[in-house]
């Protein structure tokens, strides 16, 4: 009764989610692009495929490793890949380059998987993180198709959500063949909700075994060579309220240590504009990516303004502030910062990997600070004392392999 009362309001709200995808289309004109996609009119047809849906960047990039490994693993087998936002196309295109078949998450509706599962006909489908939609999860049952949640975790925010819809819930996660958990704690929340214990497992976070990318850390070096070496930190992922306060950092940095470079990334890049005015609104002198040239002597703030490109900013930097933190927006991945040696500072606001935070910040690798001039001492320190790439690499070691432990797990169920 639940889900039929959901399935009617989704009716009732659509036209306004269809009016906030055109309004986000003005920064962004992939929302725009392939909207009857979203209708379950996927633009390709196959049989018998694996369907891996990532929601985000952030989920694309967490899910890269074990894509590949399904490739090499099953190269006869369709994979089909869907995503919610433009920024995770953005990603599969430049990735996998024809290697995978992709297109947008249809809206969670009956008629919409009705359309989606004549044209690809999957025989398993994998859900990254917190993706429970009650239409799929029953189609899904209905067409006997196995559903295994992969890298699954559930927020302190999401907890607390799904708890007052707990029959729904538990309706879902019946559905659901495994649950393979990022930790002990997402393990037993899930348990809370009314999974199944037999079937939630505790596999790891899939974000431990980021990849670096070939001849970056030659590249990176090469820059900065070519900056005379100079002190670099970076604010990745940042969103609406971080940049200000960041810069409000750096100038306090700069009267300490004038040639100190910023690298600012913003988590999205409709915001590559509004931040670029607001760096020079607050006078400091500004290179951007796009512009074709490296940051020069005088430059203080280097804008990262292009996709797929952050592990590289990561190189560049000595230093990493993580967005997503200082303001209440739950923190964002610092692993691809911390695997490659970079001392990692955060904000108070990391509920949406408490746990995976709180084990690094034990550990020495992750620094969380609400003050700014916390931060500002936290970034100069880290210039004098960088992290041990032998320490942090044998942390990552310990907690890597969750790749294969998943892989284990689908093989169970293909």
């Amino acid at each position: 009764m639940i889900r039929y009362f959901y399935t009617f309001l989704f009716y009732l709200i659509l036209p306004l989610v269809l009016l906030r995808l055109w309004l986000k289309g003005k920064k962004n004109p992939g929302y725009r692009q392939a909207i009857t996609e979203r209708f379950g009119y996927a633009p390709f047809h196959c049989h018998d495929a694996i369907w891996l849906h990532a929601v985000s960047l952030g989920e694309t990039v967490a899910a890269i490793p074990l894509l590949e490994e399904l490739l090499k693993v099953y190269p006869n087998v369709p994979l089909v890949l869907t995503y919610t936002t433009a920024t995770g196309r953005d990603k599969v295109r430049q990735h996998f380059a024809g290697r995978v078949l992709h297109c947008y998450f249809p809206y969670d509706l009956p008629g919409c998987w009705r359309r989606f599962f004549g044209r690809i006909r999957p025989k398993l489908i994998l859900l990254m993180e917190t993706e429970l939609w009650p239409n799929l999860l029953t189609y899904a049952q209905q067409k006997k198709v196995p559903v295994m949640l992969i890298n699954a975790r559930l927020s302190d925010v999401s907890i607390k959500d799904y708890l007052h819809f707990k029959s729904l819930a538990k309706d879902m996660l019946s559905k659901i063949k495994i649950i393979a958990a990022q930790s002990a704690l997402d393990v037993e929340r899930f348990i809370a909700l009314g999974a199944s214990a037999d079937k939630v497992i505790d596999v790891g976070n899939l974000k431990f075994d980021v990849q670096i990318a070939d001849n970056l850390i030659a590249r990176a070096e090469s820059m900065r060579k070519q900056q005379a070496s100079r002190p670099v930190w970076i604010a990745a992922s940042t969103h609406p309220g971080e940049e200000m306060l960041l810069l409000k950092i750096h100038r306090a940095i700069l009267t300490e240590n004038p040639n100190v470079l910023l690298i600012i990334v913003p988590r999205h890049p409709e915001r590559f504009e509004e931040v670029a005015k607001l760096i020079l609104a607050s006078g400091f002198s500004l290179m951007r990516k796009s512009s074709g040239h490296a940051s020069q002597e005088h430059t203080q703030v280097f804008l990262g303004d292009s996709m797929g490109e952050l592990q590289f900013y990561y190189a560049l930097a000595d230093v990493a502030f993580v967005g997503g933190s200082l303001v209440n927006i739950g923190g964002h991945n610092p692993l691809e910062a911390l695997v490659l040696g970079k001392k990692v500072i955060v904000g108070p606001y990391i509920q949406n990997a408490r746990m995976m935070y709180v084990n690094l910040i034990n550990a020495g690798l992750v620094e969380s600070f609400s003050d700014e001039a916390l931060i500002k001492a936290a970034v100069l320190q880290a210039f004098n004392q960088p992290l041990d790439q032998a320490y942090v690499d044998a942390y990552m070691n310990k907690l890597q392999g969750v790749k294969g432990r998943i892989m284990q797990l689908i093989k169970s169920l293909v």
